[in-house]
């Protein structure tokens, strides 16, 4: 919904109402991703796509007819059997598309998510796409981090499952359909729930351009990270040695993070990984990002004499207690790693139980919820 909010925003403000079909969930190779919307406006008028012009045409007609009935309806366009198409997807894809009536009445917190997607906050709606009871469609619960939700799913019970399950969607920056049973029950199926995130893809910054941290880019980008690797030797930091990485880039590492939080691109959800375990980068490196004021882990790699040393250097150019007890050093849980790709799991699961305030202890060991 993000690229057609700004034409949505103005005929909500002005009291319209809007037909909205959304993409919340596709087959094959469709061409749009979920998220994506098409507007149909009060007179008429036709903003955004779902299918790059496939099946635009069926979802404006049934958008005048959910805007006049009030009633919204989840469709789904492509195969219908073997051999043929059921609407003009010429690609093989299959889109579902949810189409539903939004004015004031029928969404009254949109004001509110629009004005964080404008100033980038990260927010998600978690909207009920299909149930058994019909009357349940429709409903909503907007998440944003380290705040009740706002809304109500149906029961209590749905209320817990999704907003756990949204909130881990909106960490990565994902949109997709859940599948619960009709109270919300876990590994069940009856209720669907389009979970629409906005915000940007958390960070990763991987400081060192070394095999370990070739396998760490490609863990995090599974994550949902925005992998970016840093080293100041060109030779070694190239895209062809970190294909998984969303850039790389050739700088003094600690150069290059005092630029990226001067420009305020460094935020409470970036992690920082700093694998070059040699004190002529990662002691400045590790000065800069222990003082941040908002980062969601560092790490740094490197033997426990290593580590001993780094500290003691660290502590002699100024860095306070608390700010060294930011840091995890020697990185990563004791999983027994002893290749890249099992230290990058380890790495990624310390990142994980730091987020989610998990314990890195064994599961069937523990008593109690297994989702917090």
């Amino acid at each position: 919904m993000r690229e057609v909010l700004t034409e949505l925003m103005e005929w909500y403000d002005a009291g319209k109402t809007v037909g909205v079909g959304t993409v919340v969930a596709t087959f094959r190779s469709a061409p749009r991703p979920p998220g994506a919307s098409m507007l149909v406006g009060p007179g008429g008028e036709a903003v955004g796509s779902v299918s790059g012009g496939c099946v635009e045409g069926a979802v404006y007609e049934l958008a005048g007819e959910v805007v006049e009935s009030g009633t919204p309806v989840l469709q789904r366009y492509g195969v219908s059997d073997d051999d043929a198409f059921a609407v003009g997807l010429t690609c093989g894809g299959i889109l579902d598309v949810y189409v539903e009536k939004i004015d004031k009445t029928t969404f009254p917190e949109l004001a509110a998510v629009a004005h964080d997607i404008e100033h980038e906050r990260p927010v998600a709606v978690a909207t009920v796409v299909d149930h058994p009871d019909k009357s349940w469609i429709g409903r909503r619960m907007v998440l944003r981090p380290g705040q009740d939700p706002v809304g109500d799913i149906g029961s209590d019970r749905a209320n817990s499952a999704v907003s756990d399950d949204g909130m881990g969607l909106l960490a990565s920056g994902r949109s997709a359909t859940l599948t619960y049973g009709p109270d919300g029950q876990r590994l069940e199926d009856g209720m669907r729930v389009f979970v629409s995130s906005y915000a940007p893809p958390p960070r990763m910054l991987v400081f060192g351009a070394i095999d370990f941290a070739a396998a760490v880019a490609k863990v995090g980008s599974f994550l949902g990270y925005r992998v970016t690797v840093c080293d100041a030797r060109p030779v070694f930091a190239t895209k062809t040695r970190f294909p998984a990485a969303d850039e790389v880039i050739v700088d003094w590492p600690h150069r290059y993070l005092s630029g990226e939080l001067e420009a305020g691109r460094i935020d409470g959800r970036t992690v920082i990984a700093v694998l070059t375990h040699d004190h002529k980068f990662d002691v400045p490196l590790l000065e800069v990002a222990l003082r941040a004021p908002e980062v969601a882990y560092i790490g740094a790699m490197g033997s426990r004499r290593t580590h001993e040393d780094r500290i003691a250097r660290l502590r002699e150019i100024g860095v306070a207690e608390d700010n060294l007890a930011k840091l995890h050093s020697p990185l990563g849980l004791d999983l027994g790693a002893r290749t890249p790709e099992e230290t990058a799991i380890s790495i990624a699961a310390e990142i994980i139980a730091r987020q989610w305030g998990g314990s890195g202890g064994r599961l069937g060991e523990r008593e109690g919820r297994i989702h917090a």
